[in-house]
């Protein structure tokens, strides 16, 4: 039986230590993706996103492992976090501002077509009293190009961040000869919905670029 694929243990680009800046290479990788605004404690946007990302994530999942015969672990949930103004994140974390695109990572043989008929399927389990999920057909496939990024584990809660990111910000990155170039990044390898927030385990990534 060939071995089911986790690419959250075969990329370097998913290794990071705590306490510790490092700079990675990440390759092009391909995602599911969707797009939204405001606070993700309160936003509707934020709650209706994962409620169609999870599903059509863990239906392609078993789509490809019926129709291709390829098995793989789906990948943890991630974000791209940005807003107007940067201090939003470092400093003031006013969550109201954030613009996000949630991610989950797909191995490189999943196809548009195989995405397409994921989510048919998923619509066809929907129920008058279970409805499809309302952002479903929202969610894209496409690839992410972020190259040379910097990144670190951060261990605790979520508003915790500030510190970190002003350090990687501020001072790490220029000190490297570097500046930032892309989007900021999260890797959630905790479940937020089961862990408590002392003990969340999130990669940080910022891409940057010689200065």
């Amino acid at each position: 039986m060939p071995e089911k694929l986790d690419l959250k243990r075969t990329l370097d680009a998913y290794r990071a230590t705590h306490g510790e800046f490092r700079v990675v290479e990440v390759p092009p990788l391909q995602y599911l993706m969707v797009d939204g605004h405001g606070d993700p404690n309160t936003a509707p946007a934020y709650s209706a996103a994962l409620a169609a990302l999870y599903p059509l994530a863990y239906t392609l999942k078993f789509a490809s492992k019926r129709e291709l015969g390829r098995d793989y672990v789906v990948p943890p949930l991630e974000g791209l976090w940005w807003a107007d103004d940067a201090t939003a994140f470092t400093t003031a974390r006013d969550k109201s501002r954030w613009h996000w695109t949630l991610l989950m990572l797909v191995p490189d043989w999943i196809d548009r077509a195989l995405v397409e008929r994921a989510a048919d399927a998923v619509r066809a389990k929907a129920t008058p009293g279970t409805p499809a999920p309302a952002r479903l057909g929202e969610i894209r496939l496409a690839t992410l190009e972020e190259g040379t990024c910097v990144q670190t584990l951060h261990v605790g809660s979520f508003d915790d961040e500030g510190p970190v990111l002003a350090a990687m910000h501020e001072r790490f990155i220029p000190a490297q000869g570097l500046q930032m170039t892309g989007l900021h990044h999260e890797i959630y390898l905790s479940d937020a919905r089961r862990v408590e927030p002392a003990k969340l385990r999130t990669i940080l990534r910022q891409p940057v670029a010689p200065a």
